[in-house]
């Protein structure tokens, strides 16, 4: 193909798929996507110093941004928008930057990703500053937008980040506080980076930001506690958390619930502490909202 970039290649064990009957492409595309998992994990040193850099940047106030275009820019505003309902974070904390604007999350707007300036504006428009992290998302390694909004990031003092699918060049590892760099070979059908490398890109900011928030107490044990009842799916969850923390009947559940306005971590301590909401509030924030500190660590699940 002419293209030393990875995702470029051509693979040799989808030579011929076009004459291939309905099973053997799930055979053989399901084969290929078992490698990702793998390459991911063979960046899990990566994995850990990018999700510390994230962490570091909530504690400092400050925010995370993914940048991208086409499939890397619509996943990353994928995992920004699951943050909010998720972990009750301000819609702020976690923002996807894309290629095109938001009418590229629906419409392909392909020529958007080749203008570095437009990367570089949408970094002065948000105010990225020296507490936030930008992470580009640019499975080829090479997309103009991603680069252009990195540059004026690091401008800016912030901590950046890169995640790609093809062998990082020695300058770009230079360039960037870490780079993560799941190498799952050549796509079933040639440069379709939305396939193994998108289901690459997806894990990552999957374990990147869960950890994160795992690291800044929207966790306990493993049950998501900051959480902000806003609808029926997130009251009945808030519920049945408090049920299974705290030993309480639904009905308990619910009016604890309600004293706590809706938010689950509250709940917990007030009901552990006999606090009402306001001290309990006060002795999260003393905790840096780890829950365990305040209460206890959770006991296993039996």
């Amino acid at each position: 193909m002419f293209d030393e970039r990875l995702t470029e290649q051509r693979n040799p064990r989808s030579a011929g798929i076009d004459l291939r009957t309905p099973l053997e492409l799930v055979r053989l595309m399901n084969e290929e996507d078992r490698q990702v998992a793998d390459a991911v994990a063979g960046e899990e040193e990566a994995l850990a110093r990018a999700m510390e850099l994230v962490a570091d940047a909530f504690r400092q106030g400050g925010r995370l941004f993914y940048v991208g275009a086409g499939t890397s820019g619509r996943l990353g505003v994928l995992d920004a928008a699951e943050m909010p309902p998720t972990y009750g974070t301000d819609p702020e904390l976690v923002q996807g930057i894309i290629a095109g604007g938001y009418e590229a999350l629906v419409r392909a707007r392909e020529g958007a990703e080749d203008r570095p300036e437009d990367g570089a504006a949408a970094i002065v428009e948000r105010g990225v500053g020296e507490s936030d992290f930008v992470l580009g998302i640019a499975t080829s390694g090479t997309t103009p937008f991603v680069h252009g909004a990195l540059a004026r990031a690091r401008e800016s003092g912030a901590r950046t980040g890169f995640l790609l699918c093809t062998p990082p060049s020695e300058d770009l590892r230079a360039r960037h506080d870490v780079v993560i760099a799941p190498l799952v070979g050549p796509e079933v059908v040639t440069g379709s980076t939305r396939m193994k490398a998108g289901t690459a890109t997806k894990l990552v900011l999957n374990t990147l930001t869960t950890g994160a928030m795992v690291l800044t107490g929207k966790v306990y044990g493993n049950l998501m506690v900051d959480l902000q009842v806003t609808c029926e799916k997130l009251q009945d969850r808030g519920e049945r958390i408090l049920m299974t923390i705290l030993g309480l009947e639904r009905a308990e559940a619910k009016r604890l619930l309600d004293r706590a306005g809706g938010h689950v971590k509250t709940a917990i301590v007030m009901e552990r502490r006999q606090v009402e909401a306001g001290e309990a509030r006060r002795l999260l924030d003393a905790a840096e909202g780890r829950v365990a500190r305040v209460v206890g660590e959770l006991p296993a699940a039996k």
